[in-house]
């Protein structure tokens, strides 16, 4: 993927009540973590960096592409979010910046994500099946303020949800308190239709310490046998732990 071929695009952030579950979307989780405010959720930053793959390449990416994400500075409800691709030693970087040189999030996308790796050694959490439908479905990104409409009118699941889910493993299964989603690989191996049964199965394959407890989370999204996304999902679970 070459960055000529990505327009820029810009919109303002939006901080969804629905990620109020996680008190740093909160304006007094914010400031308790020692931020100003609220900050929007990392799946909403990447539903709007997912924008421009999704406008340049359309379902050829949601059917076998992806990336990794990783978030590098907050972003607060109401900022300017501008988003942009460009090279960097060779590689193709689409990037959120608010009016900073330094971008929020940086994506490194892909048109071949390849086939699914195999879960790691680790600690298994619970498989978890959800029917992906509103909030979870092509419409993923419109209460965001996204209304392009790629997914909507192929009625097939936004890419953005991927993440959102593993994010719901992680609130539900090793979350204490506030915490952060810090970067993703995620690896798309076939479109999935609005209406669709998928399983999660998740397994812990390591816990470290860096400026509180994270885990790293390889996930497999089954619709059936079939693995038809596949996850590697760190985040700081516990903004007060230390080693």
């Amino acid at each position: 993927m070459d960055a000529s071929e990505f327009s820029p695009w810009s919109i303002t952030a939006t901080n969804l009540p629905i990620h109020a579950r996680n008190p740093i979307h909160t304006d007094d989780g914010g400031r308790a973590a020692g931020f100003p405010g609220a900050l929007v959720a990392g799946v909403t930053v990447y539903a709007y960096l997912c924008h421009l793959p999704l406008a340049s390449h359309g379902m050829s990416w949601v059917d076998h592409g992806g990336g990794e994400v990783r978030f590098k500075q907050p972003v607060f409800d109401h900022d300017l979010v501008e988003v942009s691709a460009r090279i960097s030693d060779g590689t193709t970087l689409i990037e959120a910046h608010t009016g900073s040189p330094q971008p929020r999030a940086v994506l490194q996308p892909t048109l071949d994500a390849g086939g699914a790796p195999s879960l790691r050694d680790g600690e298994d959490l619970s498989p978890v099946t959800i029917t992906l439908d509103t909030p979870y479905g092509a419409d993923y990104a419109l209460p965001a303020g996204d209304d392009l409409d790629v997914c909507l009118s192929a009625g097939i699941v936004h890419p953005a949800v991927w993440p959102d889910l593993a994010n719901h493993i992680m609130h539900e299964q090793l979350a204490r308190g506030s915490w952060v989603h810090t970067r993703s690989i995620i690896r798309h191996h076939r479109a999935v239709a609005v209406g669709s049964a998928v399983t999660i199965v998740p397994r812990v394959i390591d816990r470290f310490f860096a400026h509180g407890e994270r885990a790293v989370v390889d996930m497999h999204f089954m619709h059936g046998d079939e693995i038809v996304t596949s996850i590697e999902h760190e985040a700081i679970i516990d903004l007060s732990a230390t080693p």
